[in-house]
């Protein structure tokens, strides 16, 4: 792997996970060094996150992460169901119904997984995961399952807001399993109906949590 991509890949994923959170300065010096890369391969690896809007440049300070405000996640979640709703229906008619059954009987069994350990949760992701997977595939339309890969960079680090919440998390996979069990169904306007709960539910905890957070960092 080139020394940029391995750059690139180490900091979108602290990013991602909040290791780096927004407003950290990523000066040049100091991530080379921690990379073990040069300082032309992390220029070119910060370049690959601004354009994807993880990192912005801040004048004098160099490269900061970006950060995520109330009206980021309003405007997010406006796209976010603007393309997951129609995607969800398509999924519905030209889906394979088995692949969606499948998906709904393991999400079924996540809330119980949830309960045993906290890198559960990351089995968890990662079946959620499979399921955009497969949406993006029964959609059979690139530019549209293109634009919601583009999103959900940064969801992930929405997501992360409310990690921590068992009850939430266990909510998301009953309402994911229903989102599952309707395209498998063939069912287009339920696969929408259970997509805008499930988005609707999301983003009034999202945004809880936000503000719950951000109290936190101020007070």
């Amino acid at each position: 792997m080139r020394a940029s991509d391995r750059a690139y890949a180490a900091l979108r994923e602290d990013i991602l996970e909040w290791r780096l959170k927004p407003g950290a300065i990523l000066a040049e010096v100091e991530q080379a060094e921690r990379l073990g890369v040069s300082r032309t391969p992390l220029r070119e690896a910060l370049g690959r996150l601004s354009a994807e809007g993880l990192t912005v440049a801040a004048g004098g300070r160099g490269v900061v992460v970006t950060d995520i405000s109330l009206d980021d996640i309003d405007e997010l979640f406006e796209v976010r169901e603007t393309l997951e709703v129609k995607a969800a229906a398509l999924a519905a008619e030209r889906g394979d119904p088995a692949v969606f059954a499948d998906l709904h009987s393991k999400l079924l069994a996540a809330p119980e997984m949830l309960h045993d350990h906290d890198p559960a949760r990351h089995d968890y992701y990662e079946l959620v995961a499979q399921l955009d997977d497969a949406i993006d595939v029964a959609i059979s339309n690139s530019y549209l399952a293109q634009a919601m890969r583009s999103l959900r960079v940064h969801l992930v680090r929405v997501r992360r807001l409310s990690s921590d919440d068992a009850a939430r998390l266990n909510e998301a996979a009953v309402e994911h399993a229903a989102i599952a069990q309707a395209i498998a169904a063939g069912n287009r306007r339920l696969a929408e109906a259970a997509t805008i709960v499930h988005l609707h539910r999301s983003l009034s905890h999202v945004k809880a949590t936000h503000t719950s957070v951000s109290k936190e960092s101020h007070g």
